[in-house]
């Protein structure tokens, strides 16, 4: 049975957050409220969560497409390559955002993601998101929970998703209905950039 926290996203409490902390630095999986779609996410330094993540996925870790949620772009540079002047501009006009930025992958990265060439970054307009990843102190390993639902891509209702993935995760905080749209993925290791998705982000930015 998942715990189900209800945290408010205009001011989050504090003893909440350190909740949701807590279950992570244990290897806990949550699913959390991003300025897109609900995410499913873990420690990024915890190798058992990853891989129980990349179960629930079906997907092999080593092989996944996770993201990374980072507070802001103050230690990009521990999880990507140098980027140019010209991406960097790029990222800083976008972020905080509904986007997920492909770079290229630096060498510092956890042991799983050593051998990536590229990693996806986001840092969402949320402050819940944020919150918990400022007092975690390093970036939640993050991919969207899709519906299996042909019509409904994304469950929005926190109720919902709880009944959904009660069993398979360890937290689950209502922070509002969540939007049912991902967001716009910009591969940035291309030059130009190149559009994989488009989302929620607008692309008049770039």
């Amino acid at each position: 049975m998942a715990e189900f926290i209800k945290i408010y996203p205009e001011n989050p409490n504090s003893r909440a957050i350190q909740q949701v902390v807590d279950c992570l630095k244990r290897g806990g999986l949550i699913i959390y409220p991003t300025d897109t779609v609900y995410g499913l996410g873990c420690d990024f330094t915890n190798i058992k969560a990853l891989e129980r993540v990349a179960k629930l996925k079906g997907v092999k870790l080593e092989k996944s497409n996770f993201s990374f949620v980072c507070e802001d772009l103050s230690n990009l540079s521990d999880y990507a390559k140098q980027i140019d002047n010209s991406a960097f501009k790029i990222l800083k006009r976008a972020l905080p955002g509904p986007y997920t930025f492909i770079l290229p992958g630096a060498k510092t990265l956890p042991n799983p993601f050593k051998k990536r060439k590229t990693v996806g970054i986001r840092v969402p307009d949320n402050s819940i998101a944020i919150a918990i990843v400022n007092a975690l102190g390093n970036p939640i390993v993050s991919t969207s929970i899709r519906d299996d639902d042909d019509i409904i891509e994304y469950t929005t209702d926190p109720e919902l998703i709880l009944e959904k993935w009660d069993d398979k995760v360890d937290l689950v905080i209502d922070g509002g209905y969540g939007d049912n749209e991902a967001s716009t993925i910009i591969d940035l290791s291309e030059n130009p950039p190149l559009i994989v998705r488009e989302g929620k982000g607008s692309l008049e930015i770039f």
